[in-house]
């Protein structure tokens, strides 16, 4: 049985795969058959997975738009005894997704908080590159406006480590032309995506030759983890 306490529950992060629905691990399948409610990203894509698997159980919305609100609900449960799975739309919760105040409440209530290995895009998409492995640094979404993210990544300008970011597909060329201003054309980048489905791809080279190369494709879809590695000498414009 899941419950370690007869008078509070558990709080479970339980990731789910990014693609292939294969790269569930079996103890995520027990902890979601066995727990007593699910809280997940969106109900409809959660419902896929489960129903995959023959699982059928109650479900909480958990979402970026209503976390504040739901997480004393989830935490009240919690405390009241009910062991609960925590799930995004695929991946680890918590890593550019909701989780992060639930957790962090869940602890400070003196819940326990289990958190299960699995499926994360990052270190899948960083062992891919090619790029250096050693050290590494996560800036999750960048911001939105091209003159926040070139300060943004200007700041990281001097690190000796990998760095990754997730972008969307519609501004994946603008993103890397910034990219190209920041680090240099020559420095290292890697754009991964699709990552464990059919049309899987990792697009490796300088990032001048990656630009080039993406600007004349025409089905850039799908999220892109987007993999660079600084130059160390940059050249005098």
């Amino acid at each position: 049985m899941l419950k370690e306490s007869e008078e509070k529950g558990v709080l479970y992060i339980v990731p789910t795969p990014i693609g292939n629905l294969e790269d569930i691990t079996l103890r995520a399948l027990r902890v979601l058959k066995e727990c007593d409610v699910i809280a997940c990203e969106d109900t409809r894509k959660s419902l896929k997975l489960l129903s995959h698997f023959g699982i059928s159980k109650s479900l909480i919305s958990f979402h970026s738009y209503n976390e504040r609100h739901k997480v004393e609900y989830i935490i009240n449960k919690l405390l009241n005894g009910n062991n609960i799975a925590l799930v995004s739309d695929a991946g680890m919760p918590c890593i550019s997704d909701p989780g992060y105040v639930l957790v962090k409440l869940a602890i400070e209530k003196y819940v326990r908080v289990k958190v299960l290995p699995g499926a994360s895009a990052v270190t899948t998409a960083l062992i891919g590159s090619g790029l250096p492995v050693d050290g590494f640094i996560f800036c999750g979404f960048l911001k939105r406006k091209p003159a926040k993210i070139r300060k943004e990544l200007s700041n990281l300008l001097n690190l000796k480590k990998t760095i990754i970011f997730y972008e969307s597909p519609h501004r994946i060329i603008k993103t890397v032309g910034i990219c190209k201003d920041v680090f240099g054309r020559n420095a290292e980048i890697c754009l991964a995506r699709e990552i464990t489905k059919k049309f899987e791809e990792f697009i490796r080279g300088s990032i001048e030759g990656i630009l080039e190369k993406i600007k004349n494709k025409r089905d850039l879809l799908g999220e892109f983890v987007v993999l660079i590695y600084p130059e160390i000498k940059y050249e005098v414009k």
